[in-house]
Parts: C-alpha cells; structure tokens; sequence
C-alpha cells in the first residue's frame, strides 16, 4: 500500500467515529440555557425554538433561565461544562459583545471558550415615557438633559443589555448626562417606567407597542436604524437628531469551546431547519423580532465584529456594569 492510500485510509477511519457521533447525538435531554429570566425576549425565543428543536432532534429541550451578572453567569456555566452537545447556551449582546467592555475582568472569554452555533434573530427596542411625563418627545428628553445633568433617569433589564447600552449611546452622541437604572429583568424595567420611578425606559418593541396602545405609555422612536414594516409611524430615533443611532439585541445559540465538530454541524442544520418553519417565522415577527441565521463561521465573524463595535462604543460613554 502506498504512502498516500495510508494517509487516506486514516482520514476515512477518522471520520467514521465523527459522522457515528452526529447520528447517535442526541441520546439524552438537551439543556438551553437563557441569561435573562422569563418574559425576556432571549425566553421566549429559546422555548419558541426549542419546542420544535426537541421534534427534530427526537429528545427533550429543557429550556433553563439562569439571570445574573448581565447574563456572565449562565454563559460562565456552559463555558465550564462539558463539550458534548448537551448543554448550550442562548448566547446574547451582552455575553458575547458587549459585557468584555463592560466588566473589569470576565469569567470566561466570549470567543475561545465557545463553539458558535448559529445566529438566529434580533429585535429593536423602544424609548418609552408615561403619557403624563415632563417629556413627551426625543427632543424634551434630551433638552432636558442638558438643562440638568443626570435628572433624567431610565431602566433597563440590567448592566449590559441593549436596553442599557441603548441609553449610553443616546447620552453620547447627543452629549448629554442620562441616569441608568437596571433592574433584574425586563418586566421589572417596564414597570419602573409605569409607575414613574424612573423617566424613561428602553424596552421590547411588541411590549411597547402593546403598552402604547393600552394608553399606559407613549413611544418616543424605536432603536432600529430604519423604520419597522409593523410599526412604520414610528420613527426612529436616528431620524429625530441622532445619526448613526442603531440598537437591535441579538440571540444565537453557542456550545462549549471544544463540541465536535459533527455535533456543531448537526445543531447548526436543524436550528437553521426550525427558523426557517413559516410557523416559527410567524411566531417570532409577531414578537417583533428579525429572523436571521448563517453557518457556525458566520456567527463567529459576526461576534468578532460586533465585539469590536460596543467596544469602541462602551469605551466612548464610559460605562460600567453597576
């Protein structure tokens, strides 16, 4: 046997165990992990995709909400288990592009403690106000936050997310003071700008939407850098004096640094099989959320570059995780 007809024959053995371990995998529940608690957009993304991940895959997804630390906790946990497919994580903007910027040390490196799976969706946010508050447009807001500095509060779903980040990039390319104040979840958030604990909030566009139309708050512009095809009177905030302004939170699915490949490949066509169901399509743009996707090169490019983005960004505002 010639020297090139060995080195052929190991490369096909080599393969065979990893093609025999994508058809065995999964042989066992399935655990997805979400950094945000429940009624967050990341939630219900995760039970909306595992509940027909778990069809495809012919195995349980048990979806598990593991909040802290600006999601560092959950991801932290699935960094440290065991690369074998069976637990993952809804990596978010804040894990993996925002929080290296944020935290003075990290528990875990976004990019080599991670297999990229797929990117799967977005969804802007919306600056909202009490119908009764001082400010009842972009224009007030930040009129009065140059008038007094620091006066004009907002919530969020904690250091970190988009929400918080949202207002950051706001006080710095208008350059003015605004007072961030996260709370544990999103719910949380929206309640403080319900009861006037705080001035304003950045939240969910169906949950604004839903709120505006229930005539408990007013939409100040959405986050997105164009208009929304389900909300189109409402602007967007860059149109109102803030070029540049865009803030979408995004979702994708990450394993431990280590995963084989043929699991990675595996997961990787099934996710991408499931965002692609008119069913799931539906369910998400009614969440007002933007299905994405990719291959797992794809979404590892994309949170190099997106890391790189908040970084600029964080550094700019001078914001912490507090």
């Amino acid at each position: 046997m010639t020297t090139w007809k060995k080195i052929l024959l190991t490369l096909a053995c080599a393969a065979l165990p990893l093609a025999g371990l994508a058809q065995a995998y999964p042989s066992k529940p399935v655990k997805l992990l979400v950094t945000i608690g429940p009624g967050s957009s990341a939630d219900i993304l995760a039970r909306i995709v595992a509940e027909e991940l778990q069809r495809r895959l012919g195995q349980p997804v048990v979806v598990e909400n593991k909040p802290g630390a600006g999601g560092n906790i959950a991801a932290d946990a699935v960094a440290k288990s065991a690369p074998d497919g069976y637990t993952l994580l809804m990596s978010t903007i804040s894990t993996h592009a925002i929080n290296a910027a944020m935290y003075p040390s990290m528990p875990f490196d976004p990019i080599k403690d991670f297999a990229h799976i797929a990117l799967l969706a977005a969804n802007p946010n919306a600056l909202v106000v009490q119908p009764g508050a001082p400010v009842q447009s972009l224009k007030d807001v930040l009129e009065l936050a140059a008038k007094k500095p620091g006066e004009v509060s907002y919530s969020s779903g904690g250091s970190g997310t988009s929400q918080h980040l949202a207002g950051e990039l706001m006080g710095s390319l208008a350059k003015v003071k605004l007072t961030h104040i996260p709370y544990k979840s999103t719910p949380e958030s929206m309640n403080a700008v319900l009861s006037g604990q705080v001035t304003l909030s950045f939240v969910s566009v169906p949950v604004a939407l839903a709120q505006v139309k229930a005539g408990k708050l007013k939409a100040l512009g959405v986050t997105s850098d164009k208009p929304l095809p389900w909300w189109s009177e409402m602007p967007t905030l860059a149109s109102q004096g803030l070029p540049g302004f865009n803030v979408s939170a995004w979702f994708g699915v990450s394993a431990p640094a280590g995963t084989p490949e043929a699991i990675v490949s595996k997961l990787n066509t099934e996710l991408m099989a499931v965002m692609a169901l008119p069913t799931v399509r539906d369910k998400l743009q009614g969440q007002g959320m933007e299905v994405l996707g990719g291959t797992p090169a794809q979404y590892l490019d994309f949170i190099r570059a997106e890391t790189e983005r908040w970084g600029r960004i964080v550094r700019a505002s001078g914001a912490k995780a507090n």
